[in-house]
């Protein structure tokens, strides 16, 4: 879906915005005066938490206000996020015209990457799921670790309400459920020879099938 089509929340109308109009989400790195949507500004993980600001926005949390985080589905399952959260209204608008959420054939850029980029801690599925989901939760204060590479956020077991997204729209059952099925077995290759984390990840899918749509 054009961008053009969907009306910007505030916070992400007084964005920085590209040469074809799109608004650059604040994470994003800017070189040489261009944003590399593919690259994160410099300390952005750890500033967007400390300040409780909007990853999306940039603009800062009110009080007990909701987090959103956009997650694929096999962090629906593990409930960790390499991301912080964003407001609702940023993430909604988010998966409704990033081109990447929006179209499941988009694969990431790696090529070119500037020298000192490095990857996310913990350890990315490198693949488009073709469903996002919008988990979002109360804010507690205590859902990070730290991991070897960075922080990592717990998203928490009870979401206050979650919607799946796919092609800027709500997506059905059956992708999410494809979605999952299709990178389980990624998840179980990580828990190979662990018969108590098999156990573990069979439980946490079963408790992730909760939130899929209904229908």
């Amino acid at each position: 879906m054009s961008a053009t089509l969907i009306a910007e929340p505030p916070r992400i109308a007084r964005l920085k915005h590209d040469r074809h109009g799109r608004p650059v989400p604040w994470f994003v790195a800017w070189i040489d005066g261009e944003p590399d949507f593919r690259i994160l500004r410099p300390g952005a993980t750890g500033i967007a938490w400390s300040a409780r600001i909007c990853w999306l926005c940039g603009l800062i949390f009110q009080r007990q206000e909701p987090r959103a985080y956009l997650i694929g589905p096999m962090c629906v399952v593990n409930r960790i996020s390499a991301e912080p959260p964003s407001h609702s209204e940023c993430a909604g608008y988010a998966v409704q015209v990033c081109p990447f959420l929006t179209t499941p054939n988009m694969v990431r850029r790696d090529r070119h990457l500037p020298e000192g980029t490095e990857e996310p801690p913990g350890k990315m599925i490198r693949r488009n799921p073709g469903v996002i989901a919008l988990w979002v939760v109360r804010y507690n204060g205590t859902d990070i670790r730290r991991e070897q590479g960075g922080p990592l956020f717990n998203i928490g077991r009870q979401p206050l309400w979650v919607e799946w997204w796919s092609k800027g729209r709500l997506a059905s059952r059956a992708e999410v459920a494809a979605s999952v099925d299709s990178g389980l077995p990624l998840l179980a290759d990580e828990c190979a020879g662990d018969e108590a984390a098999l156990i573990e990840l069979n439980r946490a899918h079963a408790e992730a099938l909760r939130y899929f749509p209904k229908s």
